[in-house]
């Protein structure tokens, strides 16, 4: 019989969640889409819990067209009225309409030369921050920073907490806790 590793208390018991924990969260992501696509779920996030996301990502997927950034943001309100109407996504007009302008951005950055990859670990340059493993924070004066700076290009359902859990999820910020496997 195996052991079970330990595991971030958050992790709980459910699969979903634990996969979720074990291959995804503190791990550096440096693809520029599916930065963007990580950080727009976060903000549907915002006000409910995390594993309500990510039983319904695979519909975000298909309800906004695999987050390709060029294509989100050319939606308009026949597409509103539609992913209005999708039981299978959370059905926010603020945050759909926030994802549609996110994607406006992404393209801006984009057509000026700007990756988003290189953008969104330029406040690190290029490194993870490590947690102490003990207390983890709900935002920090970077995640304020980044976030000052995700909203003055536009992007909407940024707050700092946001940012925070999207850094930690996309890996620019390791918060593992001590004890965990995957500290």
């Amino acid at each position: 019989m195996s052991k079970e590793p330990k595991r971030c208390a958050w992790a709980g018991t459910d699969p979903l969640y634990l996969d979720y924990h074990d291959t995804e969260w503190g791990v550096p992501l440096h693809d520029s889409r599916m930065l963007w696509e990580q950080l727009m779920l976060e903000g549907f996030q915002a006000g409910l819990s995390w594993i309500t996301i990510l039983r319904k990502r695979e519909n975000f997927r298909k309800a906004f067209k695999g987050f390709e950034p060029a294509k989100v943001a050319r939606f308009g309100e026949k597409d509103i009225l539609r992913l209005l109407d999708d039981p299978g996504i959370i059905r926010s007009r603020a945050k759909i309409e926030a994802t549609i302008h996110g994607a406006k951005v992404y393209e801006a950055m984009r057509e000026r030369g700007e990756d988003f990859d290189g953008y969104c670990w330029s406040f690190t340059e290029g490194r993870t921050i490590r947690g102490n493993g003990r207390v983890v924070p709900a935002q920090t004066p970077l995640s304020v920073t980044i976030s000052k700076d995700l909203k003055k290009r536009g992007f909407k359902f940024v707050g700092p907490t946001i940012t925070y859990a999207w850094m930690q999820a996309v890996g620019i910020v390791d918060d593992h806790v001590v004890g965990c496997f995957r500290r």
